[in-house]
């Protein structure tokens, strides 16, 4: 066993042979990695998704995608800061990518920043102006700036864009509504719901609305049962706020869910809604 080791030259010992892979496989292996990521993220697995994008950028550190990737697998498990680095990581990377921006412009929003938001959104729109998503974010920046008019024109080209998109739709009757306009905004809560029969919030809006024209009508209460029973954390003022209902629309909200033909509607969405009570806390 030991014959000879002693005296072996140190030139002469023998080295471990140590495959060291080259920059081809390490990307390969990168990619293969990143699309089981994409795959754990749309199974809704983002912890997961997040550490193996993590491990993308450590193999392929060069390539933008993997680092967006990561942004959005850290967005959606609720580690805002790290993916705001990781968006830095990739505007760097890829400065013309204007999806890079609207990420970010997006994370300004749900940070509460929309000076920000707004400047993110509109210098993304310079590189890519078609894109739906970010006109609809930039009309929410804009409403929490109390920006009404261009917030309206925001939501407007957002769903010239996309046709379909009941809640830019939603969100103009909302501007429309705290501009004075209720029959433009009854309009289109209505053409929402031809889109989005069973949506909470138009339901709930429209019957608002309604009430204000006519109070205690047939179809404003029925709105307003199917809309609180369908998603009761509308009672409250503070949520209502978070979706960036003006005041005129929280007080024809106010008014009408407080009839008397309401009254066990509203208990049911009092007992399971969360936080404050509108009428109570928040008053």
């Amino acid at each position: 066993m030991g014959v000879g080791l002693g005296s072996t030259p140190a030139a002469q010992a023998l080295v471990p042979y140590v495959v060291l892979p080259v920059q081809q496989d390490l990307e390969a292996a990168g990619l293969g990695i990143a699309q089981a990521a994409a795959r754990l993220l749309r199974l809704g697995q983002a912890e997961e998704a997040a550490r193996l994008a993590a491990l993308t950028v450590q193999l392929v550190p060069n390539d933008p995608r993997g680092w967006i990737l990561l942004a959005e697998a850290q967005l959606r498990s609720k580690q805002p800061k790290l993916a705001a680095m990781a968006l830095g990581q990739a505007k760097r990377l890829d400065p013309k990518n204007p999806g890079i921006w609207f990420a970010e412009g997006s994370l300004a929003l749900h940070d509460n920043q929309p000076q920000r938001a707004i400047q993110l959104l509109e210098q993304g729109l310079k590189l890519d102006g078609k894109n739906p998503g970010a006109y609809f974010d930039l009309g929410n920046a804009q409403i929490m700036l109390a920006k009404l008019r261009p917030a309206l024109a925001a939501f407007e080209k957002a769903a010239s864009l996309r046709p379909n998109f009941w809640e830019a739709i939603n969100n103009q009757a909302l501007v429309l509504f705290e501009l004075g306009k209720p029959a433009e905004a009854i309009s289109r809560w209505r053409q929402v719901l031809r889109i989005k029969a069973d949506a909470a919030e138009p339901s709930l809006a429209l019957a608002a609305a309604l009430n204000g024209l006519k109070p205690g009508n047939q179809e404003a209460i029925e709105l307003a049962n199917r809309a609180l029973a369908a998603e009761p954390n509308y009672v409250l003022e503070s949520y209502q706020k978070d979706q960036l209902w003006g005041p005129r629309l929280r007080a024809a909200t106010h008014r009408l869910v407080h009839r008397n033909e309401l009254k066990a509607s509203l208990e049911r969405a009092q007992a399971n809604a969360g936080g404050s009570v509108d009428g109570q806390d928040d008053q």
